[in-house]
């Protein structure tokens, strides 16, 4: 008999270095979720020894959920590097801008670096590309409520999907950003990378509107026709 055709594979990499983001739980169980209902499996680990050559050979994509601080050493990024030059796919969720501060190829990967953040409260967002997956069921503008980062560095060359509206909510002494891109996709180094700032709250992994916007995500990273 033929064998059964295999579902793709995801990883979710969750480590956490410095801030440890209890959402991950959930956001794991929404994930794996929603991998039964589109025909992908998904693994999850925090642990770093998981990041070498042989084992990402599995994924289709590796999915950053919340990852904090210095979570791989010099040999797991270079193989992680190595996949992603072989056409792997990446997806960071929430805090994967906020790690990796020394290893400016990630930077360039998930796109921009973390600055800091007010109080949890709602905001506005605008939709700049309605058209993109993972953006078109959206309302516009869509107010939610979550944890807004602003961001100390940014990459060029993003594909921008949405943006916050600074003067829906307090910044409290965080420096404004003017124009502050919340999430985007780009390829890179061979590769693909989505991110996506939202995600911060265990509410959002229950938000029909937000599992749609990450799951577009997700697909995209790991080079699913949509």
């Amino acid at each position: 008999p033929a064998l059964a055709k295999q579902n793709p594979r995801v990883l979710i990499y969750c480590k956490t270095a410095v801030y440890n983001h209890s959402p991950n739980a959930v956001g794991i169980v929404a994930i794996q979720k929603l991998g039964t209902e589109n025909k992908f499996d998904v693994d999850t680990s925090t642990d770093a020894s998981k990041i070498n050559s042989e084992n990402l050979k599995k994924y289709k994509a590796v999915i950053f959920l919340s990852t904090t601080g210095d979570i791989l050493n010099d040999e797991q990024q270079e193989a992680f590097k190595k996949y992603i030059e072989a056409g792997g796919g990446f997806m960071g969720i929430h805090a994967a801008t906020d790690c990796e501060y020394d290893w400016p190829w990630y930077g360039n990967l998930v796109g921009a670096y973390f600055g800091g953040h007010p109080a949890q409260q709602v905001a506005t967002l605008n939709i700049v590309d309605s058209q993109n997956p993972s953006t078109k069921h959206l309302p516009n503008p869509w107010q939610r409520k979550d944890e807004w980062y602003t961001f100390k560095w940014m990459a060029e060359g993003l594909h921008e999907l949405i943006t916050i509206d600074e003067k829906s909510y307090d910044l409290g002494k965080i420096a404004p950003m003017g124009h502050h891109p919340m999430a985007w996709y780009h390829e890179y180094d061979g590769g693909r990378s989505f991110y996506t700032e939202l995600g911060h709250t265990e509410e959002s992994f229950a938000d029909p509107l937000y599992l749609e916007h990450i799951l577009a995500g997700i697909k995209y990273a790991m080079g699913m026709k949509q």
